[in-house]
C-alpha cells in the first residue's frame, strides 16, 4: 500500500509559529549575537526560516549527526557525518532541530556540545513528541507538541521524500 499524507498542521500556521519563536528569541537573546548550529538535514527549512524572524544578529553552522535509516523508529545508534566548522568557546549557541522523538540523538548531541566550552546553550525545536522520550533534554523553544505519529514536511522526511512540503503532515500507510 501506498503512502499518503493527512496534512497535521498547516502551512500558515507553521509560519506563524516560527515568527513568534523569532520574536521571543530575539527579546532573550537581546544585546547578544546566536550562533544556530543546526542539526541536518531535517532542521534546514526550520532554521532557515526561523533565522530570518531573529532581529539580533546570527550566525549559524551545521551539523549532522542521525539515528535513523529509512525507517520510522530510531535505531538508537547515534553517529556523527559532519562535525562543525567553527569552534564553540565562549559563543551563545541554539541548537536547531526539526523534531525531538526519543531524545536519544540530542542527549548525545548536547553532551558533546557543552564539552566544547559555549557561554550558552540553549535548544530549539519545531516539534516535540514528549510521549516518545527516553532521554531527558530541556527544550527551550517549542513550536509545536505533537501526537505520536510519523510526520514528514518542512524538512522532515520518509525516506528521503516529502521534506519539501510546506506544512506538517503526517504519513498514512506506513508501519
Amino acid at each position: 500500500m501506498a503512502e499518503s499524507i493527512k496534512v497535521l498542521i498547516p502551512e500558515a500556521e507553521v509560519a506563524k509559529r516560527i515568527e513568534e519563536l523569532g520574536r521571543q528569541i530575539s527579546e532573550d537573546y537581546a544585546g547578544k549575537q546566536i550562533h544556530m548550529i543546526c542539526v541536518l538535514k531535517g532542521g534546514v527549512f526550520f532554521m532557515c526560516e526561523l533565522a530570518k524572524r531573529i532581529s539580533v544578529p546570527v550566525s549559524l553552522d551545521f551539523m549532522s549527526v542521525g539515528s535513523y535509516g529509512d525507517g520510522t523508529a530510531s535505531s538508537g545508534v547515534v553517529k556523527i557525518a559532519k562535525d562543525l566548522d567553527e569552534a564553540l568557546e565562549g559563543k551563545d549557541v541554539l541548537v536547531v532541530e526539526d523534531i525531538i522523538d526519543s531524545g536519544r540523538t540530542l542527549y548525545y548531541l548536547l553532551d558533546i556540545l557543552a564539552k566544547r566550552q559555549p557561554n550558552s546553550m540553549r535548544l530549539c525545536t519545531l516539534l516535540d513528541k514528549p510521549d516518545r522520550r527516553v532521554r531527558d533534554v530541556k527544550v527551550d523553544y517549542v513550536g509545536f507538541e505533537i501526537p505520536d505519529e510519523f510526520v514528514v514536511g518542512y524538512g522532515l522526511d520518509y525516506a528521503q521524500k516529502y521534506r519539501n512540503l510546506p506544512y506538517i503532515g503526517v504519513v498514512e500507510g506506513v508501519e
